[in-house]
């Protein structure tokens, strides 16, 4: 095996983090902590200061920061956030679904020294392939039927 420089392999690490859901998560949650505590600060100042304004301490004119603009920015991240963990979970449904419906692996022939107790002959391994073919085909003809049937409600049954 050919030896990747050491800025390489950190960039190829760096770049399959930013694609980890749960990883750009860990990475989320102290921006949003964050961006919690300037909210609620923001909320502080503005309430302090429109106290000042209805008890005639302070007039109108000075400006405090505007509380809708960290409010946005809180929801944008919460909303990356959100995403995020629909992302991870979906990544691990998906892995679920895998190991479900194809749990053993076929021995490759470039490895046969380590072939596996649960692995499957190549024969039961077609048939499988064969066996979800056929799934997927009957599935295809029933959305076919369906459609067809959809279609056909649709125009008028006086009309030949």
């Amino acid at each position: 095996p050919v030896q990747q420089p050491d800025s390489l392999q950190q960039q190829q690490q760096q770049l399959s983090q930013d694609f980890d859901p749960v990883h750009r998560f860990k990475m989320l949650i102290p921006q949003l902590k964050e961006s919690l505590q300037n909210l609620m600060k923001i909320a502080s100042l503005n309430l302090a200061h429109n106290t000042a304004i209805d008890n005639g301490i302070e007039s109108s004119d000075s400006t405090v920061q505007r509380f809708d603009k960290s409010l946005e920015e809180f929801y944008a991240l919460c909303d990356q956030v959100e995403l995020c963990l629909r992302l991870a979970y979906e990544c691990l449904s998906q892995c679920l679904d895998s190991a479900k419906h194809s749990p053993n692996l076929v021995p490759t022939a470039t490895k046969p020294d380590t072939v596996q107790t649960e692995s499957m002959s190549y024969a039961q391994y077609l048939g499988m392939i064969k066996s979800q073919i056929s799934c997927a085909k009957d599935i295809h003809n029933a959305l076919l039927e369906c459609s067809k049937k959809i279609a056909g409600k649709g125009q008028p049954q006086g009309i030949m």
